[in-house]
């Protein structure tokens, strides 16, 4: 597999920050948007940004060794606080040397601060000033989940990125609750930082909140910026609200966070939103839609992804795509894997395989992009290549904020229509 080489030679930084567990270093940025190319070095690993992160809920992305991780180039990956707390849980984990030790990965990880799970997926979760009270699925009894208790389980993980125990609302919420839930999530933070066992092995992001209220937003954007944290995170969004409304929040919140550290959204994992996301000044990102949509059979492609357990694939004798060098591309025709996607758990691994591979080369490929300061061009060339003639009008406007508009024709005659629609599953060509 390729391997991350975009910086060869780009040795003079032209932003850096230092934190104690994290040195962070500009090293190219596009000349007509808010993209830029940076270096992160981590306790355990130098990851290249823009990145996509793959999500190891309980340390593992399921049906993938580490070392296949390794060959894919994954820089970091996730995993989850809570399902990692309650097993193998705190005691064997520091038993193991942390969760690096545990799962034999010598790359980045980053750790959730569980607050997510426990209002998402529990029954009576009740969140207080204390902090979130829920039952537990195991036993029925009703536990707390605290600042505190987050920074300490997260602590024992020993991830080099830990997040905040922040007070999650849908971004569909409106109303006090929005303002209530961050500035409690600002406090939840104080309370984190001085918990914090660990500050110079393992990095604190803050999170910023707000919903969809551009005030509140910026409120929660400059109370994190006083703490000086090595990094930040976007948070309370890719929840369901509309595409318009989540490229205005990112975007806001980019033009307010520090240039010279690193900036997260998080949950966000479709090719075109990572290619918007990144002209926005977005350096990192998660999601689980590579790894889920590959055991539905699934496999993704620049023209969106292939449903290669429909019958007009059992014949088709091609690769999945022709310029990946994936194992599974270089080794299986769509015919083999129609008849195992989704079906077999060989098929789940190729396909996850090659997700994870189309993910990793995408990232690269706008690195290089940015370094090159064609960034422009290849957003032009990627929406011609995933939509088309007619693109989805939230992506239109996002990149018109940052001076690339697609409804004017480029050098090579292409432009496109906005459409009124948030998705658009074929090209129109």
């Amino acid at each position: 597999m390729t391997t991350s080489s975009e910086f060869d030679g780009l040795d003079t930084p032209l932003e850096t920050s230092n934190s104690p567990a994290l040195k962070f270093e500009v090293l190219a940025k596009c000349s007509t948007t808010k993209a830029r190319a940076s270096r992160m070095h981590l306790p355990h690993y130098t990851a290249h940004t823009p990145m996509f992160m793959p999500v190891g809920t309980m340390g593992t992305i399921k049906g993938l060794t580490t070392k296949q991780l390794e060959q894919l180039d994954c820089h970091v990956i996730l995993g989850n606080t809570y399902h990692l707390g309650s097993r193998p849980g705190p005691e064997l984990l520091e038993k193991a040397g942390g969760l690096h030790g545990f799962m034999t990965w010598n790359r980045g990880l980053l750790t959730d601060s569980g607050g997510f799970q426990m209002v998402s997926l529990l029954k009576l979760a009740n969140i207080t000033e204390k902090g979130v009270e829920f039952e537990n699925p195991h036993d029925g009894k009703m536990m707390m989940l605290t600042p505190e208790m987050s920074i300490g389980l997260q602590n024992s993980i020993g991830a080099d990125i830990m997040m905040q125990l922040d007070d999650v609302v849908s971004s569909l919420t409106t109303g006090p609750r929005v303002e209530e839930a961050m500035w409690r999530s600002v406090r939840w933070l104080d309370r984190g930082i001085k918990a914090h066992k660990r500050p110079t092995e393992q990095n604190l992001f803050p999170i910023v909140q707000g919903g969809l209220d551009e005030r509140l937003r910026t409120i929660s954007a400059q109370q994190l910026i006083q703490r000086d944290s090595p990094g930040y995170a976007i948070g309370g969004l890719s929840g369901g609200e509309a595409k318009g409304q989540f490229w205005r929040m990112v975007s806001l919140s980019t033009d307010i966070l520090p240039t010279n550290k690193p900036r997260y959204c998080m949950g966000v994992g479709y090719g075109e939103d990572l290619v918007v996301c990144s002209a926005l000044g977005v350096d990192m990102y998660d999601c689980v839609f590579p790894t889920r949509t590959a055991r539905f059979g699934n496999a993704l492609v620049r023209t969106g992804s292939l449903a290669l357990h429909k019958g007009k694939y059992r014949n088709d004798t091609a690769p999945i795509d022709s310029d990946c060098d994936c194992a599974t591309c270089t080794r299986y025709s769509r015919a083999y894997l129609h008849i195992a996607a989704s079906k077999e758990t060989t098929g789940c691994h190729l396909l996850t395989v090659h997700n994870i591979a189309f993910q990793m080369r995408l990232m690269r490929d706008i690195r290089q992009a940015i370094v090159d300061d064609c960034y422009p061009q290849f957003v032009r060339s990627f929406m011609r290549t995933r939509f088309g003639k007619t693109v989805p009008r939230w992506i239109v406007d996002a990149l018109k904020s940052v001076h690339i508009d697609l409804t004017v024709p480029d050098e090579t005659g292409y432009f496109a229509a906005a459409i009124d629609a948030d998705f658009q599953k074929e090209p129109n060509v």
